[in-house]
């Protein structure tokens, strides 16, 4: 399960393993945020060679798994669990070293208690938004978005679809078909440039309910027509975005307004700071 850990607003990719029962988190990112180095990967670089050569166990516990880089594909980068990555730390000389160390105990910590109860993850989910002005009803969509994103790819991971290239491509085939556009280009259409910001994160109600019925149209035909493989399952990406796609073509001829809109959270976000210092003077 890949995933995207904020400490003290700093993005730190990581992959939780289940068999494992362990994160992996991005090395190179943790350089970043530790030294606040413009060259991070040269100054991880060092430090290995240096780890190598003391025989350190933390340069043998190294793992080379595939995150999301910079520009939106999976690349392999180095790795390390919670144990491994608190040896490395002890090696930077920085003063973030210490309440780093705490962060990297408590997503542990926070982890193990919500797969005793999901109930928690939820919370916490719920939490994040909410500190970041989302409202109440949108926070609800966002969730249950969340819960069918993980039902779809849950079936395509048990009906041999790889995750990765071919997890984008389907993805991309029911944005289609949903929106008649790509995530990509979406993203561009609501002027997000980041790598790191969510599409998703940035959608209207609207957005969100046909994001979630194009994939759960997906799951189902699916599950009906028992698809193996990328190709069968590529078809019916196509077929339940049209399902959501036909949907949002029918609301907008209804109301006359177009649901694919350029408006994101961070314009949401700004009008609402203005209403607000504008009833405060």
């Amino acid at each position: 399960m890949s995933n995207i850990k904020l400490f003290e607003e700093q993005r730190v990719r990581s992959i939780y393993n289940t068999q494992e029962g362990k994160w992996y988190f991005s090395v190179i990112d943790i350089m970043q945020i530790l030294t606040e180095s413009s060259v991070p990967k040269r100054y991880w670089s060092d430090l290995k060679k240096k780890l190598e050569k003391e025989g350190s166990q933390a340069y043998e516990k190294i793992v080379r798994l595939k995150m999301i880089a910079e520009d939106g594909k999976n690349r392999e980068t180095d790795t390390a669990d919670t144990e491994t990555m608190l040896r490395i730390i002890q090696s930077i000389p920085s003063p973030k070293a210490e309440p780093f160390k705490q962060w990297l105990a408590q997503v542990g910590a926070e982890r193990i208690a919500e797969i005793e109860d999901p109930e928690l993850a939820q919370a916490r989910i719920r939490f994040i938004y909410k500190a970041k002005s989302y409202s109440d009803a949108w926070i609800e969509k966002r969730i249950r978005g969340i819960q069918v994103r993980d039902e779809l790819t849950n079936e395509w991971k048990n009906r041999g679809v790889k995750q990765g290239k071919e997890y984008f491509i389907l993805t991309a085939e029911i944005s289609k078909a949903t929106f008649g556009i790509v995530p990509s280009e979406y993203k561009n259409l609501k002027g997000l440039t980041k790598s790191s910001e969510n599409l998703r994160d940035h959608m209207t109600d609207l957005e969100l309910i046909f994001t979630m019925l194009g994939e759960a149209s997906t799951t189902e035909i699916a599950k009906n027509k028992n698809a193996q493989g990328f190709v069968e399952n590529q078809k019916a990406a196509k077929e339940g975005g049209n399902i959501a796609g036909n949907a949002r073509k029918e609301l907008e001829k209804k109301s006359g307004t177009k649901i694919v809109s350029a408006q994101n959270f961070k314009d949401l976000d700004s009008a609402k700071e203005l209403n607000d210092n504008s009833d405060n003077k």
